[in-house]
């Protein structure tokens, strides 16, 4: 057993964008967004299918037009994902995509205009139980607080934010969520803890502009992971200027580090050095690139010499000791068969997947 402390979750209000139950105690969701041309809905529709291939509970779409609009709700009809549109300004759009079935608008009521539109736009989301997430964003903070604070500090994020909630608050609209994204990681993690103690909405986590696929993984594990180690966080993000579908994986991977939530496999895999008596990178990739389709939790061990590979393949559902001249493969913690070499990858997708038809046959 690995030892494993409580996280006590910060408790909060619970929506549904969608089915997704956000907040309350519910499993903390992962999302993505798309980044397709809305328009081609051929393209858009692909690329939320394989969001959802991969785990993904929820997915974003940008809406920036009226055309925009109505290709979203022919993507609407295409996948049953829950879909949140991304809307700026425009509350004509809004209205048109609530028409369309969207699960969650992605509006902040300050930016939208006069009195009469943020209330039509709350009212068509109560008529409908479409819930609303404000967004506050650094790079996008209103004029007067980038006057008052010099640059997008934690306060500026949480004073930008409570604009927005007083609006819905006086409108008696309480469902909503609500993100605090910075491109710095402790102006992020700041906001958030001061903001998770004001309200009780769901938070939205993320760390807006991370960067590439490395760098950006990098930051938003440091930086999602400070915070959903204190219980704040209800569903994340994580931006990265790579594949959508890339922020899912690291998405579940901070996850599944904080023992948050168990999807897809859990492959605990050495570095390698000189005592390896397999290529365990090798071996890594090629199975990491067999066991994309699988969702159900598994404990995976892939260790390539004799010093840690039984202890680490003990404790695994499914383990590889490095030996010589023969590895040794475990199943449910107690030694099986001997394998070899060339071997290696087609008996641990065999054993893996065995597994998994027995968990859910039993």
């Amino acid at each position: 057993m690995h030892y494993q402390p409580l996280i006590q979750r910060r408790i909060s209000r619970q929506i549904h964008v969608g089915s997704v139950p956000v907040g309350g105690g519910a499993p903390i969701s992962v999302q993505s967004m798309t980044n397709t041309d809305t328009c081609d809905v051929a393209a858009t529709v692909a690329q939320i299918q394989a969001l959802q291939k991969v785990g993904a509970d929820i997915v974003r779409v940008s809406v920036p037009s009226m055309d925009a609009a109505e290709a979203f709700g022919k993507i609407r009809q295409a996948v049953d994902i829950p879909l949140v549109a991304d809307i700026h300004f425009d509350y004509k759009i809004a209205l048109r995509v609530a028409e369309l079935g969207v699960d969650c608008l992605r509006i902040n009521p300050g930016n939208i205009g006069r009195e009469d539109r943020v209330r039509s736009v709350v009212e068509a989301a109560r008529d409908k139980n479409i819930p609303i997430r404000i967004g506050v964003n650094a790079g996008s903070l209103e004029k007067d607080l980038q006057k008052k604070y010099g640059e997008p500090t934690p306060d500026a994020l949480v004073e930008s934010a409570l604009r927005h909630i007083e609006i819905l608050n006086r409108l008696n609209f309480p469902d909503f969520k609500i993100s605090l994204k910075a491109s710095d990681v402790f102006t992020t993690v700041a906001a958030y803890r001061t903001l998770a103690q004001q309200i009780e909405q769901p938070l939205h986590l993320g760390i807006t502009e991370a960067g590439g696929f490395r760098a950006g993984s990098v930051k938003s594990a440091i930086g999602l992971g400070m915070l959903l180690a204190e219980g704040i966080g209800d569903t994340i993000r994580v931006s990265l200027a790579a594949d959508p579908i890339q922020e899912i994986k690291v998405g579940f991977d901070i996850l599944k580090s904080l023992h948050l939530r168990k999807k897809g496999i859990n492959l605990i895999a050495c570095p390698s050095c000189s005592r390896q008596n397999f290529d365990v990178i090798k071996t890594v990739n090629a199975l990491e690139e067999r066991l994309e389709d699988i969702l159900e939790p598994l404990d995976v061990a892939v260790i390539g010499c004799v010093v840690n590979g039984p202890g680490e393949a003990r404790e695994a559902q499914v383990g590889l000791a490095g030996g010589t001249p023969h590895n040794l493969l475990y199943i449910g913690g107690k030694p099986h068969h001997k394998v070899n070499n060339d071997a290696l990858v087609d008996e641990l997708e065999s054993a893996i997947r065995a597994q998994l038809d027995a968990k859910k046959a039993g």
